[in-house]
């Protein structure tokens, strides 16, 4: 089957997911009318996130041809007025607001309105129309207010979905959860070409090779977002979304590239291909104003909070940080990831997050976060064989957040992370030097979406990472997504995998669950 422009393949009446960009949510004077249509301006689909007590961000792209070889989406040389509508019903007959924004060519016919003056922790629909088409309904809820008694949340966390090694099925599965919120940590598309891939989808040939320019990464955008399951889950929920590696380059550093060719070699034409990668995130993300890139800079870390149960802070670990210690792979012989100067999280970022846990209120207080916080050792023998591009390479910033947590006697700290491809559980010490020092937190790493194909429940490399990590308690090396229940008293991780992607379709079950009860950190079977 060969992807054309002028065609989504498999995409259903249910798909929805796309984002929209603009200057704001600025209101338009007067209707700009879309172009004569080629295809459906909402190809794909519509979004919501980043939800707050009153109000949340919506998002669509027009692109009546996704793939168009201009990155622009099939859309003409002018602005186009997109109406929206959010209700207190699906069948909209009981609106709560209303209004219009424009999408322009500045960035990429995208729309993201900023809704403000709804009621706190309550559901609501969207939708958006242009001329006579009327997009897909939207689901999303605001949270509540700040302070206020949250008896229970349930949300989901996925990462790494990598369109061309597989089928996204595991989202249907999340879609069809009752969740309040879905956090993405990372690595939403990934910079590969993709022709060969394991769908068994021909392409074009404008997706062989990896973008570089922001029409190519919006046409990856593209590819990854007019999947049907990708767009049901981001229309059930609202989503909290970050960044890791892929969405500009493989294990990239701040100005540091991962220097494959001349223009990744250069650090100001790595900064013109970073911000060509922002943009295109931020028009194909429902992030609100405050994200919107600036060149090659983007503010993503942030907090979201529900009510008193939880708090989360979303980190950028790929911004600020310093380059990989000793090249980007894993060795047992780094001096230079123990320095005290070398940082993931830079120093503003780092102040920023010390200081939340000193002052947050919440029971639950969650990190989101890109690459594995705890020690994961390689070797089940002496040595300490760990990656340089986690947090195991820039141990002084780890020892600072983990110590801080003991310092305050923080016993409600819990870590969710991707990028691995792999699910974990653990305990999180204050110094993983000393083994006898505190378990102050618990990170939950989550699988891949569909990066590394169908994957295995537990290889010899599992095997090797639960003999060498006494703190790891489980890995598995399926695909899937982490479901989530909290209450005021206790946290549920439930592991949720399929056994294939490479075909669609797969079952879902429940691999393992854990839980932390009220208390200091004790992680648990369930």
């Amino acid at each position: 089957m060969r992807i054309s422009r002028r065609r989504l393949f498999g995409l259903g009446a249910t798909g929805a997911a796309a984002v929209l960009l603009g200057t704001g949510a600025a209101s338009s004077v007067k209707p700009y009318a879309s172009p004569r249509r080629i295809g459906d301006p909402f190809s794909l689909g519509v979004a919501s996130g980043d939800p707050a007590p009153d109000g949340f961000v919506l998002w669509t792209r027009l692109a009546p041809d996704p793939f168009a070889p201009d990155g622009l989406g099939g859309m003409p040389d002018h602005p186009v007025t997109v109406h929206y509508e959010v209700s207190h019903d699906e069948g909209f007959t009981n609106l709560a607001r209303s209004g219009s924004v424009v999408a322009t060519r500045a960035l990429g016919y995208s729309v993201h309105p900023e809704l403000f003056g709804l009621e706190p922790d309550r559901v609501y629909y969207y939708r958006f129309r242009t001329d006579d088409v009327v997009s897909p309904v939207g689901r999303t809820r605001t949270t509540p207010l700040p302070g206020s008694r949250k008896a229970a949340l349930r949300f989901a966390f996925a990462s790494c979905q990598a369109w061309h090694d597989g089928f996204y099925t595991a989202y249907d599965h999340m879609a069809a959860e009752d969740l309040d919120l879905v956090v993405h940590l990372g690595d939403y598309i990934y910079e590969y070409g993709v022709d060969g891939n394991k769908r068994g989808a021909a392409v074009e040939p404008q997706f062989y090779d990896e973008p570089y320019d922001l029409a190519g990464y919006r046409n990856q955008y593209a590819l990854y977002k007019s999947d049907p399951s990708l767009q049901a889950a981001h229309s059930q929920f609202p989503w909290l979304v970050t960044m890791d590696d892929h969405e500009v380059e493989d294990n990239w550093a701040a100005d540091h590239s991962e220097a494959d060719l001349e223009v990744d070699v250069i650090p100001a034409l790595f900064r013109q291909r970073r911000a060509a990668a922002f943009q295109a995130l931020y028009e194909h993300q429902p992030l609100r104003s405050g994200q919107m890139p600036l060149g090659p800079d983007m503010r993503l870390h942030r907090r979201v909070s529900y009510g008193d149960l939880a708090e989360f802070t979303m980190l950028d670990t790929r911004q600020y940080r310093d380059d990989q210690a000793c090249g980007d792979s894993q060795t047992a012989n780094c001096a230079d990831r123990l320095r005290t100067d070398r940082t993931i999280l830079g120093p503003q970022q780092r102040d920023w997050l010390l200081s939340g846990l000193s002052t947050s209120t919440a029971r639950w207080q969650v990190i989101g976060n890109q690459v594995p916080m705890g020690q994961t050792d390689y070797d089940a023998g002496p040595a300490t064989e760990v990656s340089m591009d986690a947090w195991d390479g820039y141990v002084a910033d780890r020892n600072a957040v983990l110590g801080r947590a003991a310092e305050l006697g923080i016993d409600n700290l819990v870590v969710i992370t991707g990028d691995r491809h792999q699910n974990y559980a653990s305990s999180l010490r204050a110094d993983f030097a000393n083994p006898e020092s505190p378990v102050v937190g618990t990170e939950f790493v989550g699988t891949s979406i569909s990066s590394g194909g169908d994957g295995v429940d537990l290889s010899d490399a599992g095997h090797n990472l639960l003999a060498a990590n006494p703190d790891l308690e489980f890995v598995n090396g399926q695909r899937g997504y982490v479901s989530v229940q909290v209450d005021q008293d206790r946290w549920r991780s439930d592991f949720r995998v399929v056994p294939y992607v490479q075909r669609p379709g797969a079952p879902i079950s429940t691999k393992a669950s854990f839980v932390l009860e009220k208390g200091p950190p004790t992680l648990a079977r369930a």
